[in-house]
């Protein structure tokens, strides 16, 4: 722990919000210290009204920027009338929203879930036991093929396949059935899959890992050896789905279509938890009634809001955006050219920049950052994420890349005092 950690550890909050937080609630998050109280588009507010632009949404939770008019008029009309029932009976919300997404999509059949590790957790169950029943795997040999960096969510199961150290230290024990292989590399994918591989899970990009993009062509790559290995392709588009990375899906880079789908975060128009697994319809025909459930999965409050995302995304103009956008936020970042700087990639609206930890750390960035109005968070100490609303506009993202370029300013300031 450094010495700033221990500082703000240490120090008594003087804001009575964050005192009772810390006082309250788990520490298991650091947040930055403002506290926010409104936002709407791109922009939040904190509780003394000044304005920050969100370069975050909620890890891609709110790709329709706040407060969004039409999904809080769809929202609070569907909770006037019907919010939650359980899948115990019928909705006239349900029907029509599953339909909408199967289609918008391209896929077969789909559970709808609530959080994205939940949606994860079912893709796992249904791949395994469509290993048994289709694959004729002997029971209780089912493994999937997963890579290392992963991030696909926070339960037991989940964590048990990660590769970094913290998310699996004291949880276990795990219960296995995972095989870990480099992330953009097919090859290895490949020489992983045995007789008793059920599936690959894979992010098109990888976000909490580092917004890792890989080698041109890898998912095509991938389709063709799970094609041919008779292995489940299953993408995890909790993060970059839904038009986050320039196209409805980041795995249409490349042109291919999985044998599921994993989605969440942004289908919730950043108003509620929503996610959903989505699979060919053999894949998906091994569930049967009292296998798998949600109380709250697929509720109409959920299925009106997420409807309505999706209505949002069907003229393209926002993915069209995010496209634009990002370019030009990419090459912006680029062309900055500090020292400190040691890669910018990304797709789209998800972009990460390395930083060199000698000369900064990430936090360290992000607070500098948050002085000058941008809202960001580093993962993996040293990356810091770019990944607005889809509607942030041309003179948006030249205020976002004035804000960085001032702070590498101080940066330089500070390195050359010393």
């Amino acid at each position: 722990m450094d010495i700033q950690q221990e500082q703000r550890r240490d120090n008594p909050p003087t804001n009575p919000h964050i005192a009772l937080e810390r006082r309250y609630c788990a520490h298991n998050y650091a947040p930055l210290p403002v506290v926010l109280s409104r936002g709407e588009g791109i922009w939040l507010w904190d509780e003394q009204g000044r304005r920050y632009m969100d370069m975050m949404s909620a890890y891609s939770a709110v790709s329709f920027g706040h407060a969004h008019p039409q999904l809080v008029a769809a929202l609070a009309s569907q909770a006037q009338r019907l919010a939650v029932t359980s899948r115990a009976f019928y909705s006239d919300k349900l029907g029509l929203f599953l339909q909408r997404l199967c289609e918008t999509v391209g896929m077969e059949r789909a559970l709808p879930m609530n959080s994205g590790a939940e949606a994860v957790e079912t893709a796992i169950k249904a791949a395994r036991k469509w290993a048994y029943t289709s694959k004729r795997v002997p029971q209780g040999r089912a493994r999937i093929v997963v890579c290392k960096g992963n991030f696909a969510g926070r339960t037991t199961t989940i964590v048990g396949f990660s590769s970094e150290a913290q998310y699996r230290a004291g949880f276990g024990p795990f219960d296995g059935g995972f095989d870990s292989v480099p992330f953009g590399d097919a090859d290895a994918l490949e020489a992983a899959i045995t007789p008793d591989t059920a599936a690959f899970l894979v992010e098109p990009i990888q976000g909490e890992g580092g917004i890792v993009v890989p080698p041109e062509g890898y998912l095509r790559r991938c389709r063709e050896i799970c094609t041919r290995r008779q292995v489940l392709l299953i993408c995890d588009e909790v993060q970059t789905g839904l038009g986050r990375t320039g196209r409805l899906l980041a795995c249409d880079h490349d042109g291919i279509r999985p044998d599921g789908l994993v989605l969440g975060k942004a289908l919730g128009g950043g108003l509620l938890p929503v996610s959903a697994f989505l699979a060919r319809a053999d894949v998906m025909a091994v569930f049967t009634p009292g296998d798998h459930g949600s109380t709250f999965g697929g509720n109409p409050l959920a299925a009106a809001v997420a409807t309505k995302a999706l209505e949002l995304l069907a003229d393209g103009v926002l993915i069209d955006n995010a496209e634009r956008m990002g370019r030009r936020l990419r090459e912006g970042l680029r062309a900055i050219g500090h020292p400190a700087i040691r890669e910018v990639r990304g797709r789209g609206l998800l972009i990460g920049m390395d930083l060199d930890p000698a000369l900064i750390g990430g936090r360290a960035f992000c607070e500098r950052l948050m002085a000058r109005g941008i809202l960001s968070r580093e993962t993996h100490d040293t990356v810091v994420r770019f990944a607005p609303p889809l509607l942030i506009d041309a003179e948006q993202v030249d205020f976002a890349l004035a804000a960085i370029r001032a702070v590498f300013s101080e940066i330089g300031e500070a390195l050359h005092e010393h």
